[in-house]
């Protein structure tokens, strides 16, 4: 807020206009506006220094905040579902969607407002976003029937938004990849990509003959109908991994739905469920986990590799913070096989836009040295990363 750059909150007096009843300011009150400001940032009571009062919209916004954030709030926000209700609705109606979802989160961490969101009129209420989605889908097995259908559309609407945002540039970019693995080192002479041949050979450049000699032809291949890659996402379904579980539902359905990639998701905690079959519907798939529980790495792994048929054509995305509380040097043995056997395997630690979450650094060490590097990837990085291992080529790791 431009309100915490000021050293303090100027005295008060002379030189100053007052506000209007609604909470605008004035013309040519810069000081009114500092003292506003001010006022909305320390909370009132008798010894926040400002002296000011907040009228119309700005003792609104003040309420709103102080429910949140107060200490022994002016009313709260109570256990009722109809007075957060309105809460909620005054918040969106007086910040930003990004504000919004910040205060939503807090209310959920703060003041157990989770157990609310199980009632229709709360979840009518909410902005949606992907943190809520991860709380609605770790009370999905306490969730009423009355409530279900209500949940499903909030987090269809997260998810549309997230394809919307994501799906075409990741079927352009894995496209791309795809076509240029799928070239050939022997074409035929219909098949030869001249461009890309005569940059392989200007170094062949005959001056004399203003010719360049081809000796190594490249092809574009022919266009396959068929699988030309698989692909395996491995997700952590631990409270922890909520948002990485979002996104990677969503990715695993826009690659599952690329002719040329056979996709399979498998999430995990303590057990592992195979939700491959639900994958046209990213919804199915987020209500088809289970947030929360144990981890146990090496089991998934263990189920992951046994349906590996094309290791060399395979790649395969962990997506944990690597806690395992299975069998620690098991895990490491099944990457390490999976790898000698040509299978592009990738760990992340998050699929999210939050940053490296904690994580087991010492596992992520154990990884990094088998030639499998643990980091954080944000979903507008995802694409170029499976690009890069469709086509066997250096990961984009993220600095840090």
């Amino acid at each position: 807020m431009t309100a915490t750059s000021t050293p303090g909150p100027p005295a008060t007096g002379a030189g100053t206009t007052s506000t209007p009843a609604t909470g605008v300011t004035a013309p040519g009150a810069p000081d009114d506006e500092r003292l506003r400001r001010w006022r909305l940032v320390l909370g009132g009571g008798e010894a926040d220094g400002t002296g000011r009062a907040l009228g119309g919209v700005d003792a609104a916004m003040d309420g709103a905040l102080g429910a949140l954030y107060e200490k022994g709030a002016r009313g709260g926000l109570g256990g009722s579902a109809p007075s957060t209700a309105r809460w909620l609705g005054d918040i969106r109606t007086y910040f930003p969607g990004s504000v919004v979802q910040v205060m939503q989160r807090d209310a959920i961490d703060r003041l157990g407002l989770a157990t609310l969101l199980l009632e229709p009129e709360m979840l009518a209420a909410v902005e949606p976003d992907v943190h809520l989605v991860g709380t609605l889908l770790s009370l999905a097995k306490a969730m009423p029937e009355t409530t279900r259908e209500s949940a499903r559309a909030v987090v269809r609407t997260v998810v549309e938004e997230l394809e919307k945002r994501l799906a075409t540039r990741t079927r352009a970019t894995v496209t791309g990849a795809l076509d240029r693995s799928a070239r050939i080192s022997r074409p035929r002479h219909r098949d030869i990509d001249w461009d890309r041949t005569v940059r392989a050979n200007l170094k062949n450049y005959l001056p004399d003959h203003r010719t360049v000699v081809p000796e190594r032809l490249i092809g574009h291949g022919r266009a396959s109908r068929g699988v030309r890659k698989e692909v395996v996402l491995c997700i952590d379904q631990s409270g922890s991994m909520a948002a990485s579980v979002v996104y990677a539902s969503v990715f695993g359905a826009v690659l599952a739905s690329m002719r040329s990639l056979a996709t399979r998701l498998v999430v995990f905690d303590t057990s592992v469920v195979d939700l491959t079959e639900q994958l046209d519907d990213p919804v199915d798939v987020l209500f088809g986990t289970q947030l929360g529980g144990g981890t146990d790495i090496n089991r998934a792994l263990a189920y992951c590799q046994s349906r590996i048929t094309r290791p060399a054509d395979t790649v395969v995305v962990l997506v944990s913070d690597l806690y395992e509380g299975g069998i620690r040097d098991e895990m490491l043995k099944r990457v390490a096989a999976m790898k000698a056997s040509g299978v592009q395997f990738v760990s992340l630690l998050a699929l999210s836009d939050e940053g490296a979450p904690a994580y087991d650094r010492e596992h992520a060490a154990a990884l990094a040295a088998l030639g499998a590097p643990a980091f954080a990837c944000t979903p507008d990085l995802f694409p170029e990363l499976m690009a890069a291992a469709l086509e066997k080529r250096p990961l984009p790791i993220p600095e840090g």
